[in-house]
């Protein structure tokens, strides 16, 4: 199998792993970046940056906790979200050196700690193909034309879709409180 002879060459610092991994992960990682940065320049960038980070981070990397396709593109995600922001950042112009940001308070991080668990749980309650359909649009941030072309439907079936599966998440998290199961 081609992910376990990358993940044993990067383990075993063999530079020839970061090869063979943007050989046979790069055209899914450029999918996953894709939609949160417009600039092809950025992207690439991204793209190494990923690969540099999963060479340096590879012992983290644990099965038990996911698979590793899930690991790569997480990482590739984050890295470029991570970018769109500073990209961002730039462009509305940065804080003065002299503001700090004040970040939530202990209070903040302990409440949003909890709705992280509540949603989670609640995504976990979901269908499978609702939850793909879900991350897919939220996490990884297609568009919904492209989602609608990969699955052969409509744009407006797949937001139907997609607000049916907010409507349950909503109910779950409300605890059922507007009358629906």
């Amino acid at each position: 199998m081609a992910a376990q002879r990358i993940i044993d060459k990067l383990k075993s610092r063999d530079e020839s792993g970061i090869d063979e991994l943007l050989l046979h992960y790069g055209p899914l990682l450029r999918y996953v970046i894709a939609p949160f940065l417009p600039d092809a320049r950025d992207r690439e960038e991204v793209l190494q940056n990923t690969a540099m980070n999963v060479w340096q981070n590879i012992d983290r990397y644990d099965e038990a906790k996911g698979s590793w396709t899930t690991w790569l593109t997480a990482i590739a995600r984050n890295a470029a979200l991570n970018r769109a922001r500073a990209e961002q950042g730039r462009q509305a112009g940065d804080l003065p050196e002299d503001e700090a940001d004040p970040g939530p308070t202990p209070e903040e991080q302990v409440l949003r700690k909890e709705r992280q668990k509540a949603l989670l749980a609640a995504l976990d309650s979901l269908k499978k193909s609702e939850r793909a359909l879900f991350f897919r649009k939220y996490y990884y941030r297609q568009s919904t034309a492209q989602i609608a072309a990969e699955l052969g439907t409509t744009e407006r079936a797949v937001e139907g879709k997609l607000y049916r599966i907010k409507q349950k998440l909503r109910d779950l998290l409300e605890g059922g409180k507007n009358g629906r199961p």
